[in-house]
């Protein structure tokens, strides 16, 4: 969506907001595609301080709170906001859109939102505001109801449900077939908006084609590096038919660092077929409350049958993953790739 809205003729100042961070915090804050300065977001903290120590205000409510005051004191005309966590609770839910857009559903922070994905899915849609669309590409029919009816029982109007199996309209800049979905709910949002926001017509526009987002099946290096944050194993799912789809050469090396908390075996099953060998490691921005046990994985993985090696320190991991590999592929989680980002030269989000 911020692609299309920054190439309208309008000329529109678009910020976006989005979560969670690669490299740095400042990533998260952007305005025409460039992010917050390292000054400007060091003011914003200090000048709102003492109400996130009055509040004891969460990190990320902190940086939601940084992002609106700076996104208003620059000016934007629109901005793109994403939910962090959920959706019916979230901090940025306070704002009142002018359309709501909930992609699809995944078992994700079942700890918070619940275990089934129903009840997941009356959460995300708790973002829904009375007179305001909301628009869903849920392809599962049970959860999708779900979702159209909490929508419609907070009087969102109109209420659609697009069909994201339909055929691309031209090429688009992000790489995997799920991508198609996104585009045609980002289209659909973007055809409820008043002028000079949309709509903008029936058929992707050229702005889809340069869309990108750091760290979705990010290739870089001349094609040799594969960076996805996929996190859970729909993700991983993802991943794997994305792999299937481009076939990035063999062999192929799968730097993999996952968050202890997460599905991760499911994770391993899915790509196990699409690498060659798999390095599995801790990166060092990980929380170390939420760090997976190696040794523990060693003794759960069992009979995998794909070459595999273990190795904590993430500096060796990463070198050891270009060993004889054609092409790197790093995943598991955002700080993962965010520390290999960081560690790769002229790789990082922020140059």
């Amino acid at each position: 969506m911020a692609a299309e809205l920054r190439a309208r003729p309008e000329g529109l100042k678009v910020g976006a907001y989005t979560s969670p961070h690669l490299v740095s915090v400042q990533e998260r804050i952007e305005v025409d595609g460039v992010p917050i300065g390292e000054e400007a977001f060091a003011e914003w903290t200090t000048f709102l301080r003492p109400h996130i120590e009055r509040l004891d205000a969460s990190f990320f409510e902190a940086t939601t709170a940084i992002a609106f005051a700076d996104l208003a004191a620059r000016g934007v005309d629109i901005a793109v906001i994403e939910v962090g966590l959920g959706g019916r609770l979230d901090s940025t839910n306070v704002i009142t859109p002018l359309v709501s857009v909930v992609t699809k559903i995944a078992k994700e922070h079942t700890d918070y939102l619940g275990t089934e994905l129903s009840s997941i899915a009356r959460e995300k849609a708790g973002i829904a505001k009375h007179g305001v669309p909301f628009v869903t590409a849920e392809p599962d029919p049970a959860v999708r109801r779900v979702l159209l009816a909490e929508a419609e029982s907070r009087g969102a109007h109109p209420v659609i449900a697009v069909d994201g199996t339909r055929a691309p309209t031209r090429r688009l800049g992000l790489k995997g077939r799920h991508q198609h979905a996104n585009a045609w709910v980002a289209l659909a949002a973007l055809n409820t908006l008043p002028p000079p926001f949309g709509p903008a017509g029936d058929a992707w526009p050229e702005s889809f084609e340069r869309a990108f987002v750091p760290g979705r099946f990010d290739v870089r290096g001349g094609g040799r590096w594969v960076f996805d944050v996929a996190h859970n194993p729909d993700g991983a799912r993802v991943l794997a038919a994305t792999l299937r789809e481009c076939n990035p050469p063999h062999p192929r090396c799968a730097l993999v660092g996952v968050l202890g908390d997460k599905d991760y075996l499911g994770m391993i099953d899915c790509l196990a077929r699409e690498v060659d060998r798999f390095i599995f490691t801790i990166p060092d921005s990980a929380p170390e409350r939420r760090r997976w046990d190696l040794g523990r994985l060693e003794r759960e993985l069992g009979g995998l049958a794909v070459a595999h090696a273990f190795e904590p320190d993430f500096g060796r991991a990463l070198t050891r993953a270009q060993d004889d590999a054609a092409t790197v592929l790093v995943t598991g989680s955002f700080h993962t790739v965010g520390d290999a980002l960081a560690r790769l030269p002229g790789f990082a989000p922020l140059g």
